[in-house]
C-alpha cells in the first residue's frame, strides 16, 4: 500500500503576487496576507487530517516552507524540503510584471501565455520540465508511504503542471483549467486505473 491520497497546497501570498511579479525561484517569503492564509489552510487540513498519519513535503523556497510549516505545527510533524517542487524557473522573467516582460519578449510572452508547454523562457525552463520534476518529487514521496495522506506544498505553475503530468494530460491546454490560488490545494487519490483528480481550489 502507498499513501490513500495526495493534497497539493499552493503556497500563501507574497508582495511579488500582490504585485502581479513572476517569481518564479526567487526567494519571496509570505507577506502579512499570506501569513493569515497559510494560518488558515493549516486550520482547514487540520480538521480533515488531525489523528491520521501523515507526511509533508515542501519546496525549500521560503514562501512554500512557512506555509507547510504553518500545519506542521498544529499535526506535529516534520516537513521535509525538496527542491524539485520549487516553482517553474522564469529565468530573465523573475521580478518583472506581465507589462514589462511584453514589451521585452513580446513572441516568447505570447507563446507562454497561449499555453505551450514547450517554451524555454529565457534563462529559465519549461513548463514541461517543473511539471515532471515536481511529478517526479510526489511520486517518490507517496511510494515512500505505507498508507495515510501525503501533503506537498509547492508553488503554482509547478502543481498545475504536476497535476496534467500526474492524470497522464501532458497534452493538455494549459489554460484548460485555472490556477491554484494561494493557499489553496488540490487532492488526487491513486486507484488501479491511475490518478484521479477529486478536488481542486479548495480552502
Amino acid at each position: 500500500m502507498t499513501a490513500s491520497r495526495v493534497i497539493l497546497v499552493r503556497h500563501g501570498r507574497t508582495t511579488w503576487n500582490a504585485d502581479a511579479r513572476f517569481q518564479g525561484q526567487t526567494d519571496v517569503p509570505l507577506d502579512d496576507v499570506g501569513v493569515g492564509q497559510a494560518q488558515r489552510t493549516a486550520g482547514a487540513l487540520y480538521e480533515q487530517l488531525v489523528g491520521t498519519e501523515v507526511k509533508i513535503v515542501s519546496s525549500d523556497l521560503s514562501r512554500a516552507a512557512q506555509t507547510a510549516r504553518a500545519l506542521a505545527s498544529r499535526l506535529h510533524v516534520e516537513v521535509t524540503m525538496d527542491k524539485r517542487l520549487r516553482e517553474i524557473s522564469y529565468g530573465q522573467w523573475e521580478g518583472r510584471t506581465r507589462d514589462e516582460i511584453m514589451l521585452a519578449w513580446p513572441e516568447e510572452f505570447e507563446s507562454w501565455r497561449r499555453g505551450t508547454g514547450e517554451v524555454r523562457i529565457t534563462g529559465g525552463e519549461s513548463r514541461s520540465e517543473a511539471a515532471a520534476r515536481c511529478a517526479t518529487a510526489v511520486v517518490e514521496a507517496e511510494e515512500a508511504m505505507e498508507h495515510g495522506t501525503l501533503v506537498c506544498v509547492s508553488h503554482g505553475g509547478t502543481l498545475k503542471g504536476a497535476i496534467f503530468a500526474l492524470l497522464d494530460a501532458p497534452g493538455m491546454p494549459w489554460n484548460a483549467i485555472e490556477g491554484l490560488r494561494n493557499a489553496h490545494w488540490a487532492e488526487l487519490q491513486k486507484t488501479d486505473r491511475g490518478w484521479r483528480l477529486s478536488r481542486y481550489n479548495v480552502c
